[in-house]
């Protein structure tokens, strides 16, 4: 029997939301267990920064991940979604450095062990917020297998991979222009700098040929303070303009120092002079041209941008900034820097801290990535792996074909030290996931190197560590591969390839078979949020403000996958809208449903049209939001419910089925109505439940139901039986003359509880049958007296006409409206429109004004023109329709 009915008028998120996660949490609804009897479907979160609070593009990653997890565990798979933390390297470093100032201090005077301990307290602290803000979304994670990188079993993952691919020859020591951040003073990989178009300058430098008066070589470069490290000047060997100086001395100006020119195909004669500047030391491209021509490498920059003794006396520890400066008015005043040039060119920044990158030779680790990027590109080939959309396959493959290796040691102390020790008396290197007792040669002087490993590092291993690996474990073998990764475009490079890669290597199978490639959240103008435009939206303050259900419900609709979405307010408010109607409906369902006792299903034939209707436009929304669904069209699935459950539900089968509801017709007729509207309401709600969970679950325990939750509910299966193409098409025929007379009310101002006339016609026999036999339905939603014929004599006179499918109705307006006072109504109104009409046609046909206005304004303008003549056309009609006969 349904419950006594309790449910408040207005829908409240704050009195549902927490108050079933509690309830879900607490009977451990999102636990999976292995069984082998059952198929599983897995799917690892993108563990958050632990340093991070929930924004928009969470809210996004989580509400698609959520759904597909509820929606594979109300199919019956043995789901698990897994979450956890990464320990975030340089930013959780950061925030505890900020803490440290703030206390007077800093991590040198502290030590690297009690700079450690400090970092460790931060995350304790700190390190939830952000998972327990997943849970406001009604994120249904298995949070007792909750993970974190730094944790035991991840942390003994990282140092069984560090060593088996250091004894693999896969990881190498050796020297290399990195990417260093001065701010978070540390190397970055190259996918972590962010490249954007600044404006900058391009310098004309002459630079002397030795003993030779009067001749010069010119080059041109956008970072002139760089010269003071230049080891050579390089041309293209088939440039006929300098092929006589090719082997000859220049002098570096400021530096006084003998370069030689070479010759080297890496340069382009047509850019610039077609000499290059060679800094092997502050540059990756001149980098590779010193070792091909053995040419030394001189560092004038040094870890805090500024420059070093090496620069010359006159500039050591000036800024980089300043040492530009003072380098170009030196030029200048000597007669050497002869053109500068405006230009836009990329500047690569911090993705961290936005500073300014400053390439930087420094010896660090490396993975050699050939080796393990062919077997990942093969994956991808072979369809082991396929990216949803298909478009980011060729993405991933461009990348993975031209991958560089990865240097993967970062000068920090918060994360996974990398396990390799030096002896200090005789120069050994030893990798081992534990200090050495003493070295081969004897000796107990031994240093673990102090750099940590690049968080992706860890991260990378995030599908099978968090299982157990390197221990064979009942888990692993049960959940990986896992089903599906749930990911922004923007870390394709940084951590889905990797995932490819390690899990192959270490596993010896793919770590996923899809990835599901999602946009990124942008304002409505389309900018990315950020702090600096201060454009951001906090997911939780719209929690507050609107629910949790219509934040996911805004962020699922109206998105493809791998496009960005436009977060708009009054798109989440149409989804606070939906939510309410849902509310209302639902409410005024149980309202009519107290004391009905659920029995055996009622005898089909006791169903209406408006039944077997409504039974087939549930059974088509099912079919086709499951397979939208298995092809993560979530988007398209979710605005296939929202217009079943608002459009054929609330406003058309709730309002079919009052009257049976309110007795007006048998006990028995109203007890098959409140079947069919159970029936639908749970299995509209049911399928909704992935996508709202929280309003889904409150009504559902309202009604009649088998189980506990929603969530365990059986997602709708095909049900044959209620498919009825003969109930749709007669359907469509009765709400098509519906539309029609509420149309014409509409135009015609007739007053709401005023009941019109209408005459049907149609010349189809099977069409006035089914018109006759449900007049009904059109008298009760048109608020009419309708009356079904073949033909008729003559139309009738100031009768407003509207066309459906083999019908033509007539409402007559004599009596139904004051035609006099609609008359003179319509003719002010048609007179107001021309005057507006005209005022915006002069505009437009202003040379001066479609000269200088804006592109948007002009728009603007030719939009209203439209609007008006619209208007104007369609107020004319009504005027010929009120003055006929």
């Amino acid at each position: 029997m349904t419950e006594k009915f309790d449910m408040p008028t207005t829908y409240d998120p704050h009195a549902v939301e927490d108050r079933w996660y509690k309830h879900w949490e607490e009977n451990k609804f999102f636990r999976s267990v292995v069984d082998p009897e059952k198929e599983s479907f897995t799917i690892v979160m993108p563990p958050p920064n632990v340093t991070g609070q929930l924004h928009m593009g969470h809210a996004l990653d989580n509400t698609l991940q959520d759904i597909l997890t509820r929606w594979r565990r109300m199919q019956g798979y043995n789901a698990l979604w897994l979450p956890g933390t990464d320990h975030a390297g340089i930013a959780t470093q950061a925030k505890v450095e900020e803490q440290l100032r703030k206390d007077g201090t800093n991590k040198h005077e502290l030590g690297r062990e009690k700079f450690l301990e400090r970092a460790w307290e931060w995350k304790e602290q700190f390190g939830g917020r952000i998972t327990h803000q997943l849970r406001r979304i009604g994120a249904s994670c298995d949070w007792d297998r909750e993970r974190f990188t730094m944790d035991e079993g991840c942390s003994e993952a990282v140092l069984e991979v560090f060593i088996r691919l250091y004894e693999q020859g896969l990881i190498y020591r050796d020297y290399y222009i990195t990417n260093w951040c001065p701010h978070c003073q540390t190397t970055i990989s190259d996918i972590e700098v962010e490249h954007q178009d600044k404006p900058g300058q391009l310098y004309y430098i002459k630079y002397p040929v030795k003993e030779v008066e009067r001749e010069f070589i010119s080059v041109a470069t956008t970072r002139p303070e760089t010269m003071l490290g230049d080891t050579a000047v390089a041309v293209h060997p088939e440039d006929e303009r300098y092929r006589h100086l090719v082997g000859q001395m220049v002098i570096l100006p400021l530096a006084e120092r003998e370069i030689p020119v070479i010759a080297d195909e890496y340069v382009d004669p047509a850019y610039g002079t077609g000499a290059v500047k060679i800094t092997p030391a502050h540059d990756p491209n001149d980098f590779e041209v010193g070792r091909r021509h053995s040419l030394p490498s001189i560092q004038v920059i040094d870890r805090e941008a500024k420059m070093t003794a090496e620069a010359g006396a006159k500039y050591k520890g000036l800024d980089r900034w300043d040492c530009r400066k003072r380098v170009v008015k030196e030029l200048q005043s000597r007669g050497l820097l002869y053109q500068i040039d405006d230009l836009l060119h990329a500047v690569g920044h911090c993705y961290r801290c936005t500073s300014v990158i400053e390439p930087m030779l420094s010896k660090q680790w490396f993975v050699r990535m050939k080796p393990l990027a062919e077997p990942a590109i093969a994956a991808a080939k072979e369809g082991r792996v396929q990216f949803v959309p298909e478009r980011f396959t060729k993405v991933y493959l461009n990348w993975m074909e031209n991958i560089r290796d990865w240097c993967i040691s970062r000068q920090l102390w918060w994360g996974h030290r990398i396990p390799v020790y030096y002896c200090q008396d005789c120069d050994e290197i030893m990798a081992s996931k534990t200090r050495p007792a003493k070295c081969k040669c004897g000796s107990t002087k031994i240093e673990q190197d102090p750099d940590v490993l690049d968080t992706w590092f860890s991260s990378g291993l995030w599908p099978f560590s968090t299982l157990g690996w390197p221990e064979k474990t009942v888990d692993l073998a049960y959940y990986y591969p896992t089903s599906v990764l749930v990911t922004g475009r923007d870390i394709i490079f940084f951590w889905v390839a990797r995932m490819i890669f390690s899990g192959i290597a270490f596993m010896d199978q793919v770590p996923f078979r899809q990835v599901f490639i999602h946009g990124l959240v942008l304002d409505a103008l389309g900018r990315k949020m950020s702090k600096s435009l201060g454009n951001g939206v906090d997911p939780i303050d719209v929690i507050e403000s609107h629910g949790a259900d219509s934040l996911r419900f805004m962020l699922v609709t109206g998105n493809a996958p791998g496009n960005d979405l436009r977060f708009h307010f009054e798109r989440l408010d149409g989804a606070r809208n939906f939510a309410n109607k849902i509310w209302n409906a639902s409410r005024f369902a149980l309202m009519n449903l107290q004391n009905y006792e659920p029995g055996e299903n009622p005898d089909r034939e006791r169903f209406t049209l408006a039944d077997r209707w409504i039974l087939n436009k549930l059974e088509r929304a099912s079919r086709q939001c499951t397979e939208l669904l298995e092809h993560y069209e979530l988007g398209e699935a979710a605005r296939v419910l929202y217009e079943f459950t608002w459009d054929e539900l609330c406003d058309w089968y709730i309002e079919l089925v009052k009257p049976r509801l309110y007795g007006k017709t048998d006990p028995a007729d109203r007890e098959t109505a409140q079947y069919v509207l159970t029936a639908v309401l749970r299995g509209a709600l049911e399928l909704l439940h992935p996508f709202m969970p929280f309003i889904t679950e409150e009504i559902w325990q309202h009604l009649p139901h088998r189980g506990r939750t929603i969530m365990q509910a059986r997602w709708p299966r095909p049900r044959d039986e209620n498919m009825d193409s003969q109930a749709e098409e007669q359907m469509e025929l009765l709400m098509g003359v519906i539309r029609g007379i509420r149309q014409i009310r509409s135009e015609m101002n007739v007053p709401p509880g005023k009941k019109a006339e209408a005459i049907i016609v149609s010349a189809v026999p099977e069409v006035r049958e089914t018109l006759n036999a449900h007049i009904a339905y059109i008298e009760g939603l048109a608020n009419c007296r309708a009356e079904v014929t073949a033909e008729l004599a003559e139309k009738p006179e100031q009768a407003a006409t509207a066309v459906a499918k083999d019908v033509q109705v007539f409402v007559p307006l004599r009596g139904l409206i004051d035609v006099d006072k609609e008359l003179a109504r319509l003719n002010k109104e048609l007179k107001n429109l021309a005057k507006d009409l005209e005022r915006v046609r002069g505009k437009l046909n202003n040379q001066g004004f479609m000269d200088k206005a804006p592109a948007e304004v002009i728009d603007k303008e030719r939009g209203k023109e439209a609007e008006m003549a619209s208007k104007t056309g369609a107020i004319k009609e009504r005027l010929a329709v009120l003055t006929s006969g």
